[in-house]
């Protein structure tokens, strides 16, 4: 009778016990990630070291405001916007800041205006901390890339594609050129595919002694324009037109000049022959001269050149040439001594540091090893250290090291596995390490030179509570050998409740460009919710890094040369075999997503790969590369005349007839890097292949579709998309009308 009775009450607090431990789980929605942002980490940014090495700056409640870097304490305030009312123009408004070399003068930003991804225009102001007293540059319309001069009693700027300096202490301005014009001229500032793909803008430089201003000319008359077309509620649509050199079309024809504020002379640089040619970099030597870094369009033959100041002529510091390309990077450093300089190349087949003599010879490869350096820090000069960031352990895995001028000494500052980068004082006697790894998000630390804890800023606790909360599954790395020998890297993320002899759904990301990495021992930011969310819903999420992609020596990166897609697609597919030969995976249910190349790349996979990939995703692709710039395709592709294979080979749209599969298509019709007109031209190849495919379109959206609640949208449809064509089986307890997502 007793047993009887017990048993009931086993099962009710059996029942109640699960009950709770389903109930204490919270579920992932999209909501949450992309509108309400609950997983969205604290983040510190980057530090505005002032000249002692001790203390910062930071933009708060629009006023610069000094810390103590060593105790996290506040100073004092360094200038307060809202109390600036006697300036006209100016609404009290910061929108950035910057110091001049002895940190008297401020540079104040206000009314800031974005033009591309890198470049903006706006109102400059300098604020005097002596005299307390604001000045406007310039009264007028906005400007672009105000820069003080080394001694900060005169400012450089742009204005409507010309060059202008003004004194700050006569209040005069000066005009360096006169010719500029939109879509012809540009003076001091670069054109639209320099921005874009040598990450470069202000096409300006002071001399170190004052007295000199360099700057890249652009004549763009004969480069094609494109034309963008806005819908912002008028009668009428709204159009942007710009120039924009496709593949094979024509650049603009850049030259350098040097003026001389004395004299108000300008000297042509004669740097050879520049045709067909790219400037990318213009730096000044402490000596007075300036270095020109001059590419060929292949981009495998660099060129540093020195230029005299007085007369133009250049001599050749440097020549460097690969039979694939040449990336470009701002890593070159001129010692203050003036008879050397520091330099990254992958010559001896991985990226490593170089010091040079100035007259262009090898003194000490400073790193050595089959890895690569992956970010480049600087130089501490009085103490003859270089400090930079390199996956010497595992291609996955990022540290922070230094290295004497004499490749000797060398020294790991970051401790743990993951993913380190440091931000160093101007002294080097202080760094912020930023760490994190691929399940845990960024913490932020201060450490001395000699690598003891300062003190802590930053640990993110609350986030990782919110992992314990939801119940986040762990991610786990894996390699494997394609057919070919190849190994691959990738990481692996399971279903909640996983069961090992389950029949899951797999859904892989990738971006797969070259030189990126997605496989990597570090935090994925937002979209690691929305894997994990999937992972909740039933499904594997997996990432692979197939080849052409970085931290892996030049031959792995740059073997796509000329084939851009071909290798990339065939190590996905294998890696789509790969996951759908697991026991707990369903090989007929196998997604793929990717984004811009990413998006090109699953849009290759779904069509090569028919018998493999039940649905993709491609969002801003490239369909073919005919269509994009000049600079990123041709460095990778050079022109369709030169490699018609390339490109017939490994375009999607000459492959829309092989769609079994389902395909989701989406872009922004406002994307000025890969231009609407690709998904435009790859309908048109689906229909005439009489192929069914879903599209997306985001109105006036550029190539990063956000704003107005367009992110949550473009994950809803995504993950309805996922849902519905490779089916996931926990719907039960979905809440649907917070997720958007319908079974």
């Amino acid at each position: 009778m007793k047993a009887a009775k017990v048993l009931p009450l086993l099962i009710i607090c059996f029942l109640l016990n699960g009950v709770n431990s389903i109930s204490a789980q919270k579920e992932i929605n999209l909501e949450d990630i992309w509108k309400n942002y609950t997983f969205y980490p604290k983040s510190v940014p980057g530090f505005n070291f002032m000249n002692d090495g001790r203390h910062y700056t930071r933009l708060e409640d629009n006023t610069i405001k000094r810390y103590d870097l060593t105790s996290g304490n506040y100073v004092d305030d360094i200038f307060i916007g809202s109390s600036q009312h006697n300036i006209e123009g100016f609404d009290g408004k910061i929108a950035g800041y910057t110091f001049s070399n002895d940190e008297n003068r401020i540079m104040i930003k206000s009314q800031s205006e974005q033009i591309y991804r890198r470049s903006s225009r706006a109102k400059f102001y300098v604020y005097d901390r002596k005299s307390k007293k604001l000045q406007a540059i310039y009264d007028g319309d906005k400007i672009q890339y105000a820069t003080f001069s080394p001694d900060a009693t005169k400012v450089a700027y742009v204005w409507k594609n010309d060059v202008y300096w003004y004194d700050l202490n006569t209040k005069e301005t000066f005009p360096i050129t006169t010719d500029g014009k939109e879509n012809e001229i540009i003076n001091g500032s670069t054109d639209w595919v320099y921005e874009e793909e040598f990450s470069f803008v202000k096409a300006f430089e002071w001399s170190p002694d004052n007295n000199k201003i360099a700057f890249i000319r652009f004549d763009e008359k004969e480069v094609p324009e494109f034309t963008m077309t806005a819908h912002n509620g008028g009668m009428y649509p709204e159009y942007h037109t710009w120039k924009y050199p496709k593949v094979g079309e024509k650049n603009a024809k850049v030259s350098v000049h040097i003026y001389h504020l004395k004299s108000d002379k300008t000297v042509d640089v004669n740097a050879g022959d520049m045709t067909e040619m790219y400037v990318p970099r213009i730096k000044w030597t402490h000596g007075n001269k300036l270095c020109i870094t001059k590419m060929n369009r292949h981009q495998n033959d660099l060129q540093l050149l020195l230029a005299e100041a007085k007369t133009g002529q250049t001599t050749e510091l440097l020549n460097e040439k690969s039979k694939y390309y040449i990336d470009v990077t701002d890593n070159l450093t001129f010692l203050k001594n003036g008879k050397e300089f520091i330099w990254t190349s992958e010559q001896d087949g991985f990226n490593h540091i170089y010091l040079y003599d100035m007259n262009g010879k090898v003194k000490k490869q400073l790193t050595k090893g089959n890895y690569d350096v992956t970010g480049f820090y600087g130089l501490d000069e009085k103490n003859k250290r270089v400090f930079y960031q390199a996956a010497e352990k595992s291609p996955m895995v990022k540290h922070v090291y230094s290295v004497d001028l004499r490749g000797k000494k060398k020294s790991q500052h970051s401790k743990v596995e993951g993913t380190s980068r440091a931000q160093f004082s101007s002294t080097y006697d202080y760094y912020v390490l930023t760490h994190s790894d691929i399940n845990t998000p960024s913490t932020y630390n201060v450490y001395n030179r000699n690598d003891i804890l300062v003190r802590a800023i930053e640990n993110n606790a609350g986030l990782k509570k919110l992992q314990e909360d939801y119940g986040t599954q762990k991610m786990e790395f894996f390699s494997f050998k394609t057919s070919e020998g190849v190994e691959l890297n990738g990481w692996i993320l399971k279903p909640k409740n996983f069961k090992a002899n389950g029949q899951y759904p797999v859904f892989m990301t990738q971006y797969s460009g070259p030189g990126s990495q997605s496989v990597t021992d570090g935090w994925k930011g937002n979209n690691y919710w929305w894997y994990q969310m999937l992972a909740q819903q039933g499904y594997v999420v997996a990432c692979v890094d197939p080849r052409g992609t970085g931290a892996r020596g030049e031959e792995f990166k740059k073997m796509t040369y000329l084939e851009l897609g071909k290798y990339e697609t065939i190590d996905q597919i294998e890696a789509a075999k790969y996951l759908g030969g697991l026991p707990f995976t369903d090989k007929n249910r196998i997604g793929i997503f990717g984004w811009s190349y990413g998006g090109y790349m699953s849009s290759l996979c779904i069509l090569k790969g028919n018998d493999t990939f039940k649905a993709a995703i491609a969002v801003a692709p490239v369909t073919s590369w005919k269509w994009y710039d000049t600079i990123y395709t041709e460095r990778y592709m050079r022109t369709v005349e030169e490699n018609k294979s390339g490109y017939a080979d490994n375009s999607p749209i000459y492959f829309a007839d092989r769609l079994k599969g389902n395909y989701l298509l989406i872009h922004g019709d406002g994307d000025d890097n890969v231009h609407y007109q690709h998904t435009v031209e790859m309908a048109n190849a689906l229909i005439s292949a009489n192929k069914q495919y879903d599209t997306y379109v985001y109105p006036n959206r550029n190539h990063g579709i956000y704003g107005d609640n367009a992110r949550l949208h473009l994950y809803t449809k995504m993950t309805n998309f996922l849902n519905e064509k490779l089916k996931a089986g926990n719907w039960d307890y979905l809440d649907n009308e917070s997720t958007g997502i319908k079974p």
